[in-house]
């Protein structure tokens, strides 16, 4: 009975609240709705603060109330999945659809928002982002100045570049730059990266050894002279063998020369970062390798990102091997061989086990023996790559007579480990075969073996191979020999010139 009384009671009392509520919120302001498609589950009360005060229908006839922020109805969708988990369904449903009707009428109707969000986003074509994006090329000139031959440089231009940037833009570009500084003659050769459109604008409108230009036809070519004693049997003969062709679509016809470019030469040190990334890939092919090299650099992801999202993995990673990871930047491939060498160093200095806590403690897949003596191989075989990479990125001392004896000697030292390599076998075999497809035609070149040769730092010790040597000493003799014709009808010789090359001659 008491029970019973109780109950009354407290019904009483909440038809009471109730009632009283009902009645201060007539002196209120009408409230709107916030959320109609959600009126079948909930009745606004009121309103409190910033917040909602919400009276679920499916709780009848007990009364229960919620509140819910003005800017968000979690509060209500948990209510749901707690209370009436039955009806969670039809929740979703009346959710759904009320996105769906306010993203097709957003459009047209709602005021554009003051700051778009980074989800709110949408894609644009190139023509669009041109528009916006504002795109350069830069040009800078090195060269040696002729009274102390020390090295001087100095940037030219970073000339914005509208439009697409097809080969004849970049040429046009080019032109436009050296016409302004007037160095056409006086550029031995422009080093560009390997992007497929100065490749073509400098097969187009660049030079090499003869010409790099399609050869004209000779005009002279069928059109010997007779000494005017034609008669009229040859005359007719000659109109009937005349193709007419029309002559606006030759005059339209492009025959590039509208620009003239110097000699062209890829960027060594880009070469250099393709052999190592695009061509080192097709190791691969070899499944051994496959397996083991995927299974360890995915664990090595999962370490450098763990380490790079969160301070307190910074200070996990602090505390056991006394190091930090190093993360890899995508357009710098000896930053991945950075990374791994760092790895590879902590295993040593601090041991398996610290770098086994680290993986438990940041909840990361644990190296295997096998994956930690692939990494130590992989650094091992990279090491001459990133050194060479690193030599030939030098700003001071480095000059084109450094280029062919350190991409011999680095394949010299890839062929030597080659030996003795347990895991890299692949890797190593992939590299030589892009460092031969790269670099094969610049390592025959008589004009960068004679700058190899001429730089007293190599001069001929950098290979064995004596055809190699003869064709930058043929070049070099020839050269020699030019040079002494000239001085000698000038009348005058440079004492600095001897001197330079006394030291060749006694090689």
């Amino acid at each position: 009975m008491y029970v019973a009384e109780t109950q009354e009671n407290s019904s009483e009392v909440s038809q009471l609240s109730t009632s009283e509520e009902v009645g201060s919120q007539e002196d209120q302001p009408t409230l709107v709705y916030p959320w109609l498609y959600l009126e079948e589950f909930f009745k606004m009360v009121g309103c409190k603060n910033n917040s909602f005060r919400m009276r679920c229908k499916l709780c009848a006839p007990k009364y229960h109330e919620l509140m819910a922020f003005k800017n968000s109805p979690s509060n209500l969708k948990k209510h749901i999945e707690k209370k009436h988990p039955t009806r969670l369904e039809r929740y979703t449903q009346l959710t759904s659809a009320s996105l769906k009707r306010k993203s097709s009428t957003e459009g047209s109707l709602a005021p554009p928002s003051k700051q778009t969000k980074l989800w709110e986003t949408q894609r644009v074509s190139q023509a669009s982002e041109d528009k916006v994006v504002l795109n350069f090329i830069g040009v800078t000139a090195h060269w040696f100045n002729p009274q102390t031959l020390q090295r001087s440089c100095a940037a030219l231009a970073c000339k914005q570049l509208k439009g697409s940037h097809t080969f004849s833009a970049l040429a046009g570009a080019l032109n436009d730059i050296h016409t302004e500084f007037n160095i056409r003659e006086k550029i031995v050769r422009t080093t560009t990266d390997n992007g497929s459109n100065f490749l073509k604008a400098f097969r187009i409108y660049g030079q090499t050894d003869e010409n790099n230009n399609p050869e004209p036809v000779e005009e002279s070519d069928g059109e010997e002279d007779d000494g005017g004693q034609n008669d009229d049997d040859d005359e007719e003969e000659s109109v009937e063998g005349v193709e007419f062709v029309d002559a606006g679509a030759l005059l339209d016809e492009d025959d590039y020369l509208e620009y003239q470019l110097t000699k062209q030469h890829r960027c060594a040190c880009h070469l250099l970062n393709l052999v190592s990334t695009v061509d080192a890939l097709k190791a691969e092919v070899n499944p051994l390798y496959k397996r083991v090299s995927r299974s360890t650099f995915a664990k090595c992801s999962s370490l450098w990102n763990k380490s790079s999202r969160s301070t307190t993995a910074s200070e996990v990673i602090e505390d056991h091997c006394k190091l930090q990871f190093l993360r890899p930047v995508a357009t710098r491939w000896n930053s991945l061989f950075s990374a791994v060498e760092r790895i590879v160093r902590i295993t040593r200095e601090q041991g398996e086990g610290a770098l086994a806590a680290v993986c438990s403690e940041l909840d990361t897949p644990k190296f295997t023996p096998v994956e930690l003596a692939f990494l130590a191989e992989y650094a091992k075989t990279m090491s001459p790559v990133a050194k060479a990479l690193d030599v030939l990125q030098g700003e001071t001392s480095v000059q084109m007579g450094w280029l062919v004896p350190t991409i011999t000697l680095l394949r010299t030292k890839l062929q030597q480990l080659n030996i003795a390599s347990k895991f890299c076998e692949p890797l190593i075999a992939a590299l030589l075969s892009g460092l031969e497809k790269r670099f094969g035609e610049m390592l025959t070149d008589p004009e960068l073996i004679a700058a190899a040769i001429l730089v007293p730092k190599f001069k001929t010790c950098w290979t064995s191979d004596e055809n190699i040597l003869k064709l930058g000493l043929d070049y070099i003799r020839s050269h020699l020999d030019c040079q002494a014709k000239n001085h000698i009808s000038e009348g005058s010789q440079s004492s600095e010139e001897e001197d330079f090359f006394s030291s060749l001659k006694r090689c």
